[in-house]
């Protein structure tokens, strides 16, 4: 498929995962096979704070690890994905723990077409810039594959990454927000900064660019601003060699998919 941006999401091809889940071999982070599908048909019927709280909880364990019943409940939850916030809310907490150790790949396998879905009813309500924008970016993200990011962005209000100088081995503190862009590193009660180069919007590729594009098109200032940031440069304030924000987190955290 293809955002409204010309960008391109993973999954283009695939049905809607339409068949018949077998219940009683997908158990939740509970170790419980029969509470996930109740729950399901209870938010079918009616919104309840109560039900989706519970529901969370059983499918994303303490905001970390995900069960086959995350999986096999994604195709429910995309379902109701265009007029929940609930439902896009907890598709995202799900697949953006997708990469993780979880050993249920094969299920992720099955979710191709429920995740392509969503990935196009995510760029459609991302337009309307909607309350719950941030949420569904990162879900975004996620969608595309994007895991360390979609984990990591918070905003940049005040974000704070850590990458190492790939030159000298220092550990840099980067921070992008309203308290300013800088590269940081500490030496006991000694602090050193230097202000990052974000990148001109001609100098964005790859996964910078689409994520750019995406929060111009949606008039997200904050955002799109933080990026240039995120992929642009940082000076180490150690020994003032310079390298990609971007290339160096990305290195250091993008998980490895099996």
């Amino acid at each position: 498929m293809r955002c409204s941006d010309g960008g391109s999401l993973p999954g283009a091809s695939g049905g809607f995962n339409a068949g018949v889940v077998d219940w009683e071999q997908m158990r939740d982070c509970w170790f419980e096979t029969d509470r996930v599908p109740q729950l399901l048909e209870r938010v079918k019927r009616q919104e309840d704070a109560d039900t989706w709280a519970e529901l969370g909880r059983r499918l994303v364990l303490e905001h970390d690890l995900v069960s086959p019943a995350s999986f096999a409940a994604l195709p429910d939850l995309v379902h109701l994905a265009p007029r929940s916030a609930e439902a896009r809310a907890l598709s995202g907490r799900i697949l953006e723990r997708a990469a993780g150790h979880h050993g249920h790949d094969h299920l992720l396998v099955d979710c191709a077409g429920a995740i392509a879905e969503f990935g196009r009813v995510l760029d459609g309500h991302l337009r309307s810039r909607p309350a719950d924008y941030l949420v569904s970016f990162r879900a975004l993200l996620a969608v595309a594959g994007e895991y360390h990011w979609a984990n990591a962005l918070e905003g940049f209000t005040d974000d704070i990454y850590h990458v190492t100088c790939p030159h000298c081995g220092a550990g840099m503190t980067i921070a992008i927000g309203q308290f300013g862009c800088y590269s940081q590193v500490w030496h006991g009660g000694e602090e050193t900064r230097r202000e990052l180069q974000p990148a001109a919007e001609t100098e964005l590729t790859g996964s910078g660019r689409w994520m750019h594009r995406i929060a111009v098109r949606d008039r997200q200032e904050t955002l799109a601003n933080g990026i240039t940031y995120l992929f642009g440069k940082a000076k180490c304030p150690d020994c003032a060699s310079v390298c990609n924000v971007a290339d160096e987190y990305t290195t250091e955290n993008r998980p490895v998919m099996r």
